[in-house]
């Protein structure tokens, strides 16, 4: 079974609509230089696991109470035994929420048939031309743009969403993002935070401001059924 990293109780922000726990799973095919979970990324052996039998415990305990499981990472999909771990909590009658970022369509494929998601949210890093300049690591976008097909013929609800950055990735990249992605029913504009930055450097780069987000959300609004600045 593959590890769980991290677990947060009660995440009500993280499951649209549902009372919610958030699992932490390891590793990154990406190397997001702003992002904010860097040792989850780069030293996840130097993270305690959380125990199976403590998680099962713990969703057992909520039976009744607890109404879904949002699985995160890093990027959860790399881990082949997650068809496992996503069982266990689906034979308790819990939803399943998946944060992915698109690089690993196959799994995401053979998860949705299997009746193992209900829900998922997929990071729009970059229009498909800049992938590799925003992430910092090999990746083939066509395997993401597959990935966001999937998700948009998946029949379960989903959101699309982007991390911006100043001097990285601003309000044109939105625009295209929104060319891309035309038509999909939600999107999200998320402000980085500068605190433990997977590339230290960035510490220092002041996010964009309310005013500035929410132009770039008004910019999506152009492309996508409804758009919004995610709560910071």
């Amino acid at each position: 079974m593959v590890a769980i990293k991290g677990l947060e109780k009660f995440a009500p922000r993280d499951f649209p609509g549902h009372i919610a726990s958030t699992i932490f799973l390891p590793g990154c095919t990406f190397r997001c230089p702003y992002c904010h979970n860097a040792d989850l990324v780069l030293r996840p052996e130097t993270l305690a696991d959380v125990p199976l039998d403590l998680f099962i415990a713990f969703l057992d305990a909520r039976k009744g109470w607890l109404e879904g499981l949002c699985v995160s990472g890093g990027e959860p999909l790399l881990h082949p035994e997650i068809e496992g771990l996503l069982a266990v909590i689906k034979e308790r009658n819990l939803l399943v929420k998946i944060d992915t970022n698109g690089s690993r369509p196959d799994r995401l494929e053979r998860l949705i048939e299997a009746g193992l998601v209900d829900w998922i949210a997929m990071d729009a890093k970059a229009p498909p031309a800049r992938y590799a300049e925003v992430v910092r690591a090999p990746v083939d976008p066509a395997a993401v743009a597959r990935s966001a097909e999937i998700v948009r013929a998946s029949g379960r609800p989903h959101v699309f969403r982007t991390t911006v950055v100043p001097g990285l990735v601003g309000p044109e990249d939105v625009r295209k993002i929104g060319e891309w992605l035309n038509g999909a029913p939600s999107y999200r504009i998320q402000s980085f935070s500068p605190a433990r930055t997977l590339d230290p450097s960035f510490a220092a780069v002041q996010p964009f401001s309310r005013e500035e987000l929410e132009r770039m959300a008004e910019i999506a609004r152009s492309y996508f059924g409804e758009a919004a600045v995610e709560a910071l």
